[in-house]
């Protein structure tokens, strides 16, 4: 790959917004990558469980930002 299309990828992917989804897969990707280095037995469906028991409880639970 020459140096002129790598500037050009880069270029492309300063001008990208992320998506909530993107956003999302990105947390999961990043919670299951640091965990599973530390504890080898977690599952990305261990992931997958917390990611949700989270969500849900911020639902039920207002934020509180001080």
């Amino acid at each position: 790959m020459s140096k002129q299309h790598l500037e050009y990828l880069i270029e492309i992917a300063r001008g990208h917004k992320i998506t909530a989804e993107e956003h999302e897969a990105q947390i999961r990707s990043f919670a299951y990558g640091n965990t599973h280095f530390e504890n080898s037995d977690i599952t990305k469906h261990d992931i997958e469980d917390a990611m949700s028991s989270l969500q849900a409880e911020l639902e039920l639970e207002p934020l509180i930002c001080s």
